[in-house]
């Protein structure tokens, strides 16, 4: 959603396997005064969940903007890019993400990545680790991490039967108090930092056409996996960065991760008094720490 990116960000877009897919990047001065093709790639993907997409990480990225060539997606049935009507899978994604940086992104990339979409390009970058230099990692899970599902919220007879799913995404996600309600209370770790603004660029979101298919599959755990069957291959130098408090996928279960492979991980740091959404909830200790970094 245009209206809610940052002075001097514009809106691009490129055609993938799935469909056309958006992204968000330098448009206009200040930046691009600097010719930005020439600076180092940071891409920026944005976590799963009711109306999600690149706005997620708006409050970060103008920060590099001076320095990186800024690439900020939404994927594919998230945010602007297309909706296909289709039982989306861990696959679609791994393909679109691998089409999408191809396409657009100098590799090898540095990405910058939250919870199921950070799994998922831990994935990525073991099968195709020629595409990334580093990862630095927000609440990775793949919501089935060491056999334990995380995610699941709702009986699968109740996910899966026709028009109640509909009536579940309706009521869930396409109104501004389930919108408010479910960043309150369960991805910020503080209710009073949820914003009008974010409440309404994530109903904007949420109520694209089609938006469900994709939230619904996430919702069923269709796109679930167990990183822990995967995370030993990384070879990628990485670091993972946890909100204290998140939700779901607790920071145990990050430090349980971590201790998988040391050689890749070279860095874990809790983040006190946030969410899942640390970067989305309190973005400039989210910026500082990636700067000590980048």
């Amino acid at each position: 959603m245009l209206q809610f990116q940052p002075p001097g960000f514009g809106q691009k877009v490129i055609n993938t396997s799935l469909g056309f897919m958006v992204y968000y990047t330098q448009t206009a001065v200040p930046w691009t005064m600097s010719k930005s093709q020439d600076l180092p790639t940071l891409l920026f993907l944005h976590n799963f969940g009711g109306g999600a997409s690149a706005y997620e990480w708006s409050k970060v990225y103008p920060a590099f903007a001076a320095t990186h060539h800024i690439f900020a997606p939404d994927l594919i049935g998230w945010g602007e890019s297309a909706h296909p009507v289709r039982d989306y899978q861990v696959k679609d994604y791994l393909t679109i993400l691998a089409e999408f940086i191809r396409q657009t992104c100098p590799t090898p990339v540095t990405a910058i990545a939250s919870s199921l979409t950070a799994a998922l390009t831990i994935r990525l970058a073991i099968a195709q680790p020629f595409l990334f230099k580093a990862l630095y990692l927000v609440c990775p899970s793949g919501f089935d991490d060491f056999g334990q599902g995380a995610g699941r919220r709702l009986p699968m007879q109740i996910v899966n039967t026709p028009l109640l799913d509909r009536l579940i995404y309706i009521l869930g996600a396409e109104n501004e108090l389930a919108v408010r309600n479910f960043l309150q209370s369960f991805l910020f770790a503080n209710p009073q930092r949820v914003s009008q603004e974010m409440v309404q660029a994530y109903l904007a979101s949420a109520q694209q056409p089609n938006a469900r298919f994709a939230a619904l599959a996430f919702l069923r755990g269709d796109l679930y996996f167990d990183l822990s069957l995967y995370i030993q291959q990384l070879t990628i130098p990485t670091v993972v960065f946890w909100g204290q408090e998140a939700q779901f996928t607790n920071i145990k279960l990050g430090e349980r991760l971590v201790k998988l492979n040391p050689t890749a991980i070279q860095g874990f740091h809790a983040i006190p008094d946030a969410g899942i959404l640390p970067h989305l909830e309190v973005p400039e200790i989210a910026i500082g720490l990636l700067q000590k970094y980048l």
